[in-house]
């Protein structure tokens, strides 16, 4: 069909409606090849059409030779795309210039990115400016990365949201040395505290960075870019050491329908740019900054930063994982949930350890002894030897059904995330398996030794308790009141 196409925009014959057949078939990468071949490197009636006075026409043509892998058609494309005047078809110039190796008129991309951030234009161009600079700065950063920030704000008192387990919020708060504490729904808020003796406390999920700005009323997201822009860049630059502009995203958490989210985010990263006068620049990748948006009742928006400038070292051990890993904030908040029936120098088994999550959190809450770890799943044991290793703990890992596990002294703790059903595994079978590891326990288990477990099936672990009364439950904690996962901390008498 591409012969068919190309010969009647040659002939003239209904131009637009060809163009716009023909591109659609060479997105084939072999239909493309096949009119690349057809025109045997003669662009010229295509060149020709990029000076059409139908906007569309020239438009769809440009997109065409940006698909023929011929550098010799960058000069001709670009010099279209600099004297083109239509608005709303230069971004179209520019996707067709973006498919080619266009690092010899980098320089003047950059040039004119620059001078498109100082134009204030017509609310009618608003859109097609925003479009135009948005893809100038994605081609632009393709070949001139920007340096990332170096974080310093570790001396730093500024005010701090940590997003906690919002049950178990208290156990984060009582772990922060001084300043001013008070409760949110989902986590705390730490006023008067270095962010340095935040970022080793392992039971936060997230530390984000409250932005003081004027309400931000959700009908005007252009008028809310503008005032978010001076506050996200004081509050950068006071936590960096002095450097380029900043990359940034925006999250979005809002009651809006999905199918708005797209184009409403656009409005206010667009505003942001201009704002900052280009000292924060939206990106889709590498970004430094994540600008977050939580929407009130009120209408209006809570505004936040998360900075990905920071070095986060505390998981860093934990680089493979299988489907059923536990979280590692969740691991580390069991056993601080734990800590004050945690033994130093403790004998620890964990029967189901998966890749080691439970048992290094265990250890670095409180000095073990002797860890052991079993798990049924070669891949899991395999993992959890490299993530130990990374950890700098030591565990004994053994790839063995824990109901065929002997060993030839008793443990003084078993800790562990209890498995929980799934398609391969159903609730009965999960609670059977709950009961025969009860009776395992008391097998492997010391006089006075406890056991943490980490439980999706609270109802189990009380049946299990009701019926083995050598196991006395001494806490409770409720981890999510809607799925009902619960740790226990159980003594053997």
């Amino acid at each position: 069909m591409v012969r068919e196409y190309y010969e009647r925009i040659c002939a003239g014959e209904q131009v637009r409606a060809n163009l716009i057949q023909l591109k659609e078939q060479i997105k084939d990468e072999k239909e493309r090849r096949a009119f690349a071949y057809l025109l045997g490197g003669d662009f010229k009636i295509l060149c020709s059409l990029l000076n059409n006075e139908d906007p569309k026409i020239r438009r769809n043509a440009a997109l065409i030779l940006g698909q023929m892998e011929s550098e010799d058609l960058l000069p001709i494309l670009f010099d279209t795309y600099q004297k083109e005047e239509t608005r709303f078809i230069r971004a179209d110039y520019l996707r067709a210039i973006s498919e080619m190796d266009y690092r010899p008129v980098l320089d003047r991309l950059e040039e004119k990115l620059e001078s498109l951030r100082l134009v204030r234009p017509k609310p009618e161009e608003e859109k097609h400016v925003s479009e135009e600079i948005r893809i100038l700065q994605s081609m632009v950063l393709k070949y001139r990365k920007k340096a990332r920030h170096k974080f310093t704000g570790y001396h730093e008192k500024p005010e701090m949201i940590l997003v906690t387990n919002r049950c178990q919020r208290e156990a984060t708060a009582r772990q922060i040395p001084g300043g001013r504490i008070s409760m949110l729904a989902g986590g705390i808020r730490v006023k008067h505290v270095e962010v340095e003796e935040i970022l080793p406390l392992r039971t936060w999920s997230e530390l984000l960075f409250p932005l003081e700005t004027e309400p931000l009323d959700i009908q005007n997201p252009s008028g809310l870019g503008t005032i978010l822009a001076g506050s996200v860049l004081e509050k950068a630059r006071m936590l960096h050491q002095k450097g380029g502009a900043f990359l940034f995203r925006i999250e979005l958490k809002s009651r809006m329908e999905a199918s708005k989210k797209g184009s409403y985010i656009h409005r206010i990263s667009d505003a942001v740019e201009r704002s900052s006068g280009g000292w924060l620049i939206n990106s889709v990748a590498d970004y430094e900054l994540e600008i977050r948006l939580l929407e009130r009742k009120d209408g209006t928006f809570v505004p936040m930063l998360k900075l990905f400038t920071i070095s986060q070292k505390r998981f860093a051990y934990r680089k493979d994982v299988v489907a059923s890993s536990i979280a590692p904030v969740n691991a580390a908040l069991t056993a601080e949930l734990a800590r004050p029936c945690l033994k130093k120098g403790a004998q620890i088994l964990d029967p189901f350890c998966g890749v080691g999550t439970m048992l290094i959190e265990r250890a670095k809450a409180v000095e073990a002894g002797t860890m052991y770890g079993i798990d049924i799943f070669g891949e899991a044991i395999d993992k959890a030897r490299l993530n130990t290793g990374l950890s700098g703990c030591r565990v004994n890992y053994i790839n063995k059904d824990f109901f065929e596990f002997e060993h030839e002294y008793l443990f003084d703790e078993i800790i562990t995330d209890m498995p929980q059903a799934t398609s391969a595994k159903s609730r009965q079978e999960i609670k059977e398996l709950y009961h025969r590891f009860f009776g395992k326990a008391m097998e492997v288990l010391k006089e006075d030794s406890v056991m943490i477990l980490y439980a999706t099936e609270p109802r189990f672990v009380d049946d299990c308790l009701e019926q083995y009364k050598t196991f006395r439950l001494e806490e409770r904690f409720i981890i999510n009141e809607k799925n009902g996962t619960t740790v226990f901390v159980i003594r053997r008498a």
